[in-house]
């Protein structure tokens, strides 16, 4: 079956961040033999004063496909996980849907996109959670970090929201690569223009310091702007990080 796992508000200004909490899950999947993780995506929410937040207030979630036997085991891990490796005064929640087991997928998807907008509550998310058949756990604190958590799977599911978590290994660390080498990451899907053109395998991409791919149309998709100049060496570059701000 596959599964999105998602966690929020684990962290504090000194400990490890969310997403090195959701990497460390993501590889209790594989290692403790329960399925095969995905990359993590970091989800952006609103920034609001009334909302409690470490520094940007951002959800990490990721897919898996894991044994159907394994999934109380996962929930039951990930709860204690979390209550044992989550920083002090954080407000860490979680989230696990099974795919096919969501009641309306959409409704889950609206609630992704309001909590980038609006200010929502625990309450809603704990009936949101109910209604859809997911499940939905508080592991600390305030537990405010429900809401995160539920907010960031919905969001992975429109498949249109986020970024990768960490920067993207290709091997050449910087120089010009070509897509089709890109696109033999296990982690890339496509290489695409900022403005939507599907880069074609012979077309060469100058490496930036830090390669990030963002989710589009459900796909991992490393986005590239005209390279300087327009050389014929390297017509395109990988996206500078002030521009993967949006997503």
């Amino acid at each position: 079956m596959e599964v999105y796992v998602c966690i929020d508000d684990t962290d504090n200004l000194e400990s490890r961040g969310t997403g090195e909490l959701a990497a460390l899950l993501a590889d209790d999947i594989e290692n403790n033999g329960w399925g095969t993780s995905s990359f993590i995506t970091r989800h952006q929410l609103l920034v609001h004063p009334d909302i409690p937040y470490t520094s940007h207030n951002s959800s990490m979630c990721f897919s898996a496909t894991i044994n159907d036997a394994c999934l109380e085991t996962l929930i039951s891990h990930a709860s204690g996980f979390l209550e044992k490796e989550s920083a002090e005064g954080s407000d860490p929640g979680l989230c696990v849907a099974v795919s096919d087991r969501i009641g309306s997928p959409e409704t889950l998807m609206d609630f992704g996109r309001k909590a980038k907008q609006q200010v929502v509550t625990k309450s809603e998310a704990y009936y949101l959670a109910q209604n859809l058949g997911v499940h939905l756990s508080a592991h600390g604190g305030t537990g405010h970090g429900v809401i995160g958590a539920l907010a960031g799977v919905g969001l992975r599911i429109g498949g249109n929201d986020g970024r990768m978590r960490g920067g993207l290994k290709l091997g050449a660390e910087k120089g010009v690569v070509k897509v089709s080498e890109i696109c033999a990451h296990p982690q890339v899907d496509a290489v695409r223009s900022a403005d939507g053109k599907v880069l074609g395998d012979e077309e060469r991409v100058m490496l930036g310091e830090k390669i990030k791919t963002v989710l589009l149309e459900g796909m991992s998709v490393l986005l590239v702007v005209p390279g300087e100049g327009g050389t014929e060496t390297a017509p395109w570059r990988t996206c500078p990080r002030q521009l993967l701000k949006k997503y």
